[in-house]
C-alpha cells in the first residue's frame, strides 16, 4: 500500500501541485488542518510560498498545529519533509521582514541571498543545479527554485545539496528524519519526482 502522507494546508502552500506530484511519485495524499490528523500521520509535509514571518504566522495562527506537528515529528519521529519556506521554517529564525523565531527543528538562520555578481537578479528564479555534497545519499540534477532568502543551518552536516546562485547555499537539507529543500519539487519535472520517490522510501 502507498505511503500516507499529511500535506499541510495553513494557507500558505502550493498545495495542488504538490499534492499531486507526491501522488504521481507513489504517495496517497491527505490534505489537512486537522490537528488529530497530523498528529497521527505517517510522513509529513509542510509546503511554503510567500515570506518566512507570513508563513510563520499563518502556521501559528491556526489552532493546535505547531503542537501537532511537533508531537508527530519530534515526539514521535514522523518523517518530514519542508517545500521552499516549508524549509526555511525549520530554522531557528528567519531574517525576513524583522527577525522571526521558527521552529527550531534545525538550528540555523533564514537571511536574503546576496549574490557575489550584482547583475545577478533576487528573487533568485528560475533552474539551478542541484549538487549533492558530504555524501548524501540524494540525487543531483536540476530544479526549480523561487526565492530571496535562504537557510543556512548551524552545523554544515545538515547540508545535503548545495545551488549556487553568486554565491553557494542549501538546497537540501537533513537531519535524521527531519528534510527539507529549497526548491520546488513539484515544479521541478523529472528531478522533483525522483526527489520525492527517494523520500518516500528513505
Amino acid at each position: 500500500m502507498p505511503e500516507q502522507v499529511a500535506l499541510i494546508d495553513y494557507g500558505a502552500g502550493n498545495l495542488r501541485s504538490a499534492a499531486r506530484a507526491l501522488e504521481t511519485a507513489g504517495a496517497r495524499v491527505v490534505v489537512t488542518d486537522d490537528p488529530a490528523t497530523i498528529a497521527a500521520a505517517t510522513r509529513i509535509v509542510l509546503p511554503g510560498v510567500g515570506a518566512f514571518a507570513q508563513c510563520i504566522n499563518q502556521l501559528r495562527e491556526r489552532t493546535g498545529i505547531e503542537a501537532a506537528l511537533n508531537e508527530a515529528v519530534m515526539g514521535r519521529g514522523v518523517p518530514f519533509l519542508g517545500i521552499c519556506v516549508g524549509m526555511q521554517l525549520l530554522a531557528s529564525e528567519g531574517h525576513e521582514h524583522g527577525v522571526h523565531a521558527g521552529l527550531g527543528w534545525l538550528p540555523g538562520v533564514v537571511r536574503r541571498l546576496e549574490p557575489a555578481d550584482p547583475a545577478l537578479k533576487i528573487p533568485h528564479m528560475g533552474w539551478n543545479r542541484v549538487a549533492a555534497v558530504n555524501g548524501a545519499p540524494v540525487p543531483s540534477g536540476d530544479a526549480y527554485f523561487v526565492h530571496s532568502y535562504a537557510f543556512t543551518p548551524d552545523d554544515p552536516a545538515d547540508v545535503q545539496a548545495m545551488a549556487d546562485h553568486g554565491g553557494r547555499f542549501a538546497a537540501i537539507v537533513r537531519r535524521g528524519h527531519i528534510s527539507g529543500v529549497q526548491f520546488h519539487p513539484e515544479k521541478s519535472q523529472a528531478y522533483g519526482l525522483a526527489f520525492l520517490s527517494n523520500w518516500l522510501t528513505s
